[in-house]
């Protein structure tokens, strides 16, 4: 597959991050299905802490999980699509604003290593978590992507906070909402509370961990991913790195990233 992957953007409204006590307003627009969510602004008040069941979220109430089939194509094809998708757990939701594609005989992607304790979630198929962690600190969310078998996921480097704010501050211990908040993927696992028990967690059961439905961006960033030094110079290379264009909700580096 050519490295610079084509793909055709749908254009969709923009989205503005909201507060702890809103959610995000609109419809969304995906090739699954068409969705609408529906929603009412609420006076701020002190949210309430999940208890053990999840909670149902008002301006979610209608939204769809996204089903398997979403999930089980290649990498590099699923990369895209998930931008501007929903991450729901407990009271949090964050819309995925950055993500990075690693495709079976990738020198970047763990599934070189073949099936371990840790990689097996990895050569599942597509639509599970894949949760690691990075130096031993940092709590890496993956999605399973392609068949069964085939060892590929798609790495979640950035999201924008929907829901929940104030239990996202309190997570990453930072009473802040700027960017800094979610930018970078350690910082969405650590914001969704999730540790590495939920590898192999099925992504699109309810309850839980669920990835639902949500709008394409308009225009996409494309540029090589960060951090794989260690690869072949051609993975190294490789334009699969996604990006909402315009979205202040993006790592470090930003320089590399360009319109396809």
């Amino acid at each position: 597959m050519n490295p610079t992957h084509q793909f055709k953007p749908v254009a969709s409204k923009s989205r503005k991050t909201v507060r702890s006590s809103q959610c995000l307003e609109g419809r969304t627009s995906q090739s699954s299905k068409a969705v609408t969510v529906r929603t009412r602004t609420k006076p701020r008040r002190k949210q309430t802490r999940p208890q053990s069941s999840p909670v149902s979220l008002p301006c979610f109430r209608n939204t769809t999980i996204l089903p398997p089939e979403f999930f089980q194509i290649d990498a590099l094809d699923l990369a895209p699509r998930l931008l501007g998708k929903f991450l729901r757990r407990d009271d949090v939701v964050l819309q995925i604003t950055e993500v990075e594609a690693y495709r079976p005989n990738d020198s970047a992607c763990h599934g070189r290593f073949g099936v371990t304790a840790r990689t097996a979630p990895v050569f599942g198929p597509g639509g599970h978590a894949y949760v690691y962690l990075c130096y031993g600190l940092h709590t890496m969310l993956n999605v399973v992507a392609d068949e069964e078998g085939a060892g590929a996921a798609v790495l979640i480097r950035a999201c924008a906070p929907v829901c929940g704010l104030e239990t996202i501050q309190e997570r990453r211990g930072q009473q802040t909402e700027k960017p800094i908040l979610l930018t970078g993927p350690g910082k969405v696992g650590q914001a969704l509370g999730i540790t590495t028990e939920w590898s192999n967690h099925p992504l699109y059961t309810p309850g839980g961990l669920e990835l639902l439905d949500g709008p394409e961006p308009d225009k996409i960033l494309i540029g090589p991913r960060v951090g794989i030094e260690y690869a072949l110079p051609e993975h190294v290379n490789a334009l699969w790195r996604f990006a909402i264009a315009g979205s202040p909700w993006i790592s470090a580096p930003k320089n590399t990233l360009r319109l396809p």
